[in-house]
């Protein structure tokens, strides 16, 4: 089983880098003190274990779990007992409370060896969020779902446009971004346009209106998008 482990600890860090070594069926992909830098490894490959602090400055463990594509199985490991029910509320498969021995920690990973859930076959929005998180400019931005009008999709990126004047530019595609968004929220309306259902202004000839502009509405999007907007099915 692929994992990898975020904690802003260093020597946290290396208990787990020597614990998963003793595990024959473990993998340790990467080990990473920013939690940024975990980000983009965890929605663009396969892992199927992640070991995760809580407490982290700049993006703590649960806000970061909220803000995946796609949810592998999770074990919080932190110093602090008072997040353990928060942690659990998010379907973790474990909670490894500082310091732990090893015998805890193989029981933790056997608990999700024996599981059948997998990150292929979990629902991104299986733990709700009302924010993402995009790679732009070298940086990870935070974005309210509140705040998107609708994302506009070329051949590999993306952009979104928010409530800003200018609109975030991402390497992403449109698909991946839609899976991640769902369908309550925002719905596709065009090859190359998601819309947010609740910024609708105006809808007449076949286009929506959001963000004072036109958007078409394709032909295979037609009967989806009065099904669920003009019929109120949202």
């Amino acid at each position: 089983m692929k994992c990898i482990a975020i904690d802003d600890e260093p020597l946290a860090l290396s208990v787990i880098e020597d614990y998963v070594k003793r595990v024959p069926y473990l993998e340790l992909i990467g080990a990473y003190e920013n939690p940024f830098e975990a980000l983009p490894v965890i929605n663009q490959q396969t892992i199927d274990i992640v070991f995760i602090d809580i407490n982290m400055p700049g993006l703590n463990g649960i806000d970061l779990v909220k803000s995946l594509q796609s949810i592998p199985q999770v074990i919080f490991t932190t110093a602090y007992s008072e997040y353990a029910i928060e942690g659990f509320e998010l379907n973790a498969t474990d909670y490894l409370l500082k310091p732990f021995g090893f015998d805890r920690f193989l029981k933790a990973v056997n608990k999700a060896s024996q599981s059948n859930i997998t990150s292929s076959s979990t629902s991104p929005e299986s733990i709700p969020s009302d924010f993402i998180f995009v790679h732009s400019e070298h940086h990870m931005i935070k974005i309210s779902l509140a705040d998107i009008h609708y994302i506009e999709g070329y051949k590999e990126y993306v952009k979104i446009h928010t409530n800003a004047d200018r609109p975030i530019l991402t390497i992403r595609s449109l698909k991946s971004l839609a899976e991640q968004l769902g369908t309550s929220l925002f719905i596709r309306i065009h090859k190359s346009y998601i819309i947010a259902i609740h910024k609708i202004q105006d809808i007449r000839n076949g286009k929506v209106k959001v963000k004072d502009k036109y958007l078409p509405i394709g032909e295979s999007y037609k009967e989806v998008f009065n099904d669920v907007v003009l019929k109120g099915r949202i």
